[in-house]
């Protein structure tokens, strides 16, 4: 079986307990890791439950004490589950860094923290990131390569998504101050960040309600905001979907990593023999 490459996550010996319970905890590949999986997943889940249920006013009152103890009981089993992680890894503190081992200390920390502040307890909701080791237990790798072609069409939208949210964000403060100066404290628009938090509401067409104009001018600068709203909304979904659709077709027709020796240009079709970029011949494609 081959050892995972990530050096935190070496077995810290090649016998005994610590192996034994390594290759429970980060193999996922025979029936004891994946039961282990499944009842972390389960604990996961139900933790979360009870913390919402205990925010929940009627319920904290009536069974305030059966759900401080479910929590506690949560708390202690993942402590233990966290504390295992580290004695059976070769390498805890790198494992204790990376960002699982963040995850882990963070749905452990304000259970101790809320004995010394108050409150610190609604923090535990950070517990349903740790639902995101489903991906390791499924096995989904195919999912994975496919959400690297959206991050990659995002990334590569980037300038002109910051360019769209640039605009908007001038807009929505001309507006605002607009709004402000034309409605005034009487008819809600107390200040110019109250009337950009309208100017947003307004152009993203939700319209909430709790701050409405009540001039006739300010009317016909809200309906002039709500036709801008409506014509720019669609701007960031058409880039991201036009650089999606240039990411798919590269990854459906793959450019071969030939580089041109007379101007280096990278990028050519798996079957051109001349450079694309200055013309100059190109060597044969390796087999």
């Amino acid at each position: 079986m081959r050892l995972l490459s990530n050096p935190q996550l070496n077995p810290a010996c090649d016998a005994g307990w610590r192996r034994r319970w390594f290759d429970i905890i980060y193999r996922h590949d025979d029936a004891p890791s994946r039961n282990f999986d499944l009842l972390l997943v389960v604990a996961i889940i139900a933790s979360v439950v009870v913390i919402m249920l205990d925010s929940v006013q009627d319920l904290h009152r009536r069974h305030a004490q059966t759900l401080y103890v479910m929590e506690w009981v949560f708390t202690a089993l993942f402590t233990a589950e966290y504390l295992l992680r580290l004695a059976v890894v070769r390498r805890p503190l790198r494992y204790a860094t990376s960002i699982w081992g963040v995850i882990d200390l963070l749905s452990i920390l304000p259970s101790y923290v809320s004995l010394l502040v108050p409150g610190a307890q609604s923090l535990l909701v950070v517990r349903v990131l740790r639902i995101l080791r489903l991906f390791r237990i499924l096995k989904l790798t195919r999912y994975v390569e496919e959400s690297g072609v959206l991050m990659s069409a995002l990334w590569r939208s980037r300038r002109k998504v910051l360019v769209f949210i640039t605009t908007v964000l001038t807009l929505v403060v001309i507006f605002g101050a607009l709004m402000y100066l034309v409605e005034g404290p009487e008819h809600g628009f107390t200040s110019i960040p109250t009337s950009m938090y309208w100017a947003i509401v307004t152009m993203a067409t939700v319209g909430f309600g709790d701050i409405a104009p009540q001039t006739t001018l300010g009317r016909a600068i809200t309906s002039l905001l709500i036709l801008i709203g409506y014509s720019i909304i669609a701007v960031p979904t058409g880039i991201y979907t036009a650089e999606l659709a240039a990411g798919l077709r590269e990854a459906g027709n793959p450019h071969d990593q030939r580089a041109c020796p007379q101007c280096r240009l990278e990028g050519h079709e798996p079957d051109a023999s001349h450079c694309r970029g200055c013309g100059h011949v190109l060597h044969a494609p390796i087999p």
